[in-house]
């Protein structure tokens, strides 16, 4: 798991979820979302050379799903859906991200 990057630390870098999110400045927003998505390009572009990877990997699913989709439409879908669901501030990040647009993305485009 990851840890803080000075030798002899044990803390573990949070899961993201909605508590994190609706407390965060747009600019840190941003920076997660520019970090989430650099992370998948990565491991979409190592896939590409990787003759078995498919489209049941992760990555390249993320990719396909949330085509179309830009830093403030994303931000903007993702503070809407925990406005609207107050209850679910529990709820990691990136799994509202995975069922609420890679998931209807990857249905929209079939």
């Amino acid at each position: 798991m990851l840890s803080a990057g000075t030798v002899g630390a044990t803390e573990e870098v949070p899961l993201v979820n909605g508590t994190h999110w609706t407390k965060s400045a747009p600019e840190v927003k941003k920076a997660y979302l520019v970090g989430l998505s650099n992370a998948i390009l990565v491991d979409v572009a190592y896939q590409a050379d990787n003759p078995k990877a498919t489209m049941s990997d992760f990555s390249p699913k993320v990719a396909k799903g949330m085509k179309g989709q830009t830093l403030d439409t994303t931000l903007a879908a993702i503070d809407n859906w925990y406005a609207a669901h107050p209850d679910q501030l529990q709820r990691p990040v990136v799994e509202t991200i995975w069922f609420e647009m890679v998931v209807p993305g990857l249905n929209n485009s079939k």
